[in-house]
């Protein structure tokens, strides 16, 4: 996933499609075979915006595991950008939205806390398990051993 960031605005995907269809999420995907994961940030990047990133910074890694068909290892990336009008995207709206809105729009459980890391300049690597309705249930950072529920973070 890649956090596009121009300022203190990010350039969020609207999700029409599962997982998280109608919340507001980084781009991003899967790894091609054989294909290192800055440079899935990269290709995906330009595939669901048209803008070429170069340089993404691993800002951490999030585990997401449940105990039905749900289990993703995502790394999250961040690209600093010029603003620009949100271009057409094939996987739902993007929109610019403000860091001190993040809190008002529909987000993954877990993106909240991420974007503060982010916003601090702090690495993680997030553990967050999800119940069998894939509702959050806790999530650790595992580098600095704070945990959080749903609602917040906790060091």
């Amino acid at each position: 996933m890649v956090i596009l960031r121009c300022g203190d605005r990010y350039l969020l995907l609207r999700r029409a499609k599962a997982p998280n269809a109608g919340r507001y999420a980084p781009v991003g995907g899967k790894l091609e075979a054989y294909e290192r994961p800055v440079d899935a940030a990269i290709r995906e990047t330009q595939e669901e915006t048209g803008i070429t990133i170069a340089n993404p910074i691993l800002c951490g890694v999030l585990c997401e595991t449940a105990p039905v068909d749900y289990n993703w290892l995502c790394y999250i990336y961040l690209a600093d950008i010029p603003y620009q009008e949100p271009p057409y995207c094939n996987e739902g709206v993007l929109e610019w939205i403000a860091h001190d809105r993040l809190a008002e729009v529909p987000l993954p459980a877990t993106d909240l806390i991420i974007y503060d890391f982010v916003q601090r300049g702090e690495k993680f690597v997030f553990d967050a398990v999800f119940d069998a309705d894939l509702n959050l249930v806790h999530m650790v950072e595992e580098l600095k051993g704070g945990k959080s529920d749903k609602n917040h973070y906790v060091d």
